[in-house]
């Protein structure tokens, strides 16, 4: 098959294409790089202007008398600039409701465009939409990523005005445009399946595909202390529960000052965070979470135990009642504080889970496998 993946976050289209491309697809990758991320894409309409010296000089004056950012502008000039070459492919797959990310009314008219142009187009749910943000606004579950909001957190606040983007009204034209017309949506972990159901375009579920062929496993020998990371973007910190983690670590560096070597990074780029992420045994992921991100699907591929999302339902959907392969990471320092205790006290458990959680993103998570099943869906839908 033809296939064309528009958008990109947490690197999620890029190994779902290394999985199709195994499977002998043809595949093509628009996005901007996820931000200061910059993941790859085959053609990149990233904002090289306005993110220069100058551009973002006339960006940030921009910004200050009309509040909205030009970078998103240039997204969409770019992807307008190619978009007449993205025709006749035999599906095509958007990474959200704002695959592009520009601003309302060019993102409407640039994704009529594509359904002009093309007969089978999917969605994914894999992040902030209407869809998730309404969901989350109802108070639906037990605890959300807009739990700092709702507790009227005052720092809090500028972390969610981007949320309500997606509930006003030229974004509700974007959702609608996109319910009536899609094939179908696609949740990508089970925070998304909660707000879908009941939805007639949602298909299912398909777990994050993670590119295990390259991923070093890394043994979780403990040789002296312990190695705990935290690294903090602090963009999302209230939105991922950042603050649970870093009272309990105050705690657990006291109470373990001799078994622990505790890492705590804010905003440094990839290629430092991912010499700290190597040595940690324990990695400190997120609170507010059902399921597994893409972070700690990746770390958990390379034998770390993580603190992240592991509820019940999580455990119930993938029959892992006796095999825990992440620690469920909950809003409750107290909570966390005994959990990492357990672990510093008996290393032998963190082996344990390493090897379970090793195991268990072979099974689940492998990008071929998952390239395989959204094919499936493809097809049938």
């Amino acid at each position: 098959m033809k296939i064309l993946l528009v958008g990109e976050f947490s690197r999620l289209h890029n190994s779902l294409k290394e999985g199709l491309l195994a499977l002998g697809h043809e595949v093509l990758l628009v996005n901007n790089g996820d931000g200061f991320k910059n993941f790859p894409a085959d053609i990149s309409i990233r904002a090289n202007f306005f993110k220069s010296k100058l551009g973002n000089i006339l960006r940030q004056i921009w910004f200050r008398i009309f509040k909205y950012d030009l970078a998103l502008l240039e997204h969409g000039i770019r992807f307008w600039w190619i978009s007449k070459k993205l025709k006749n492919y035999d599906v095509v797959q958007f990474i959200n409701e704002s695959p592009i990310q520009t601003v309302s009314k060019l993102e409407l008219f640039l994704i009529q465009q594509l359904f002009k142009q093309n007969q089978k187009i999917f969605l994914l749910c894999c992040g902030i939409d209407y869809v998730t943000v309404n969901h989350m606004l109802q108070k639906k579950d037990r605890y959300s990523v807009m739990n700092a909001y709702f507790e009227n957190i005052p720092e809090a606040k500028k972390q969610y005005e981007y949320f309500f983007d997606f509930v006003d009204k030229p974004h509700q034209k974007i959702h609608q445009f996109l319910y009536k017309n899609i094939r179908g949506v696609i949740a990508s972990d089970l925070d998304y399946v909660r707000p879908l159901l009941g939805n007639k375009k949602y298909l299912g579920i398909v777990g994050n595909p993670i590119n295990t062929d390259k991923i070093t496993v890394i043994e979780n020998e403990i040789s002296n202390k312990i190695n705990i990371f935290l690294g903090i973007n602090t963009g999302n910190s209230y939105k991922k529960g950042i603050s649970y983690f870093e009272e309990a670590i105050e705690i657990i560096k006291e109470k373990y000052s001799n078994k622990v070597e505790i890492i705590i990074t804010k905003d440094i780029p990839y290629s430092d965070y991912q010499q700290h992420f190597e040595k940690a045994h324990i990695l400190l992921d997120q609170v507010y979470c059902f399921d597994q991100g893409f972070n700690a699907l990746e770390a958990m591929a390379k034998g770390k135990v993580v603190f992240t999302g592991a509820e019940t339902e999580f455990l119930n959907h993938y029959h892992l009642q006796e095999n825990e392969v992440a620690i469920n990471a909950l809003p409750n320092v107290d909570y966390l504080v005994e959990k990492l205790s357990f672990l510093i006290e008996n290393p032998s458990e963190i082996q344990r889970i390493s090897r379970n959680a090793i195991a268990f993103i072979q099974k689940e998570h492998h990008y071929v496998k998952q390239a395989e099943k959204y094919v499936q869906l493809w097809k049938t839908n």
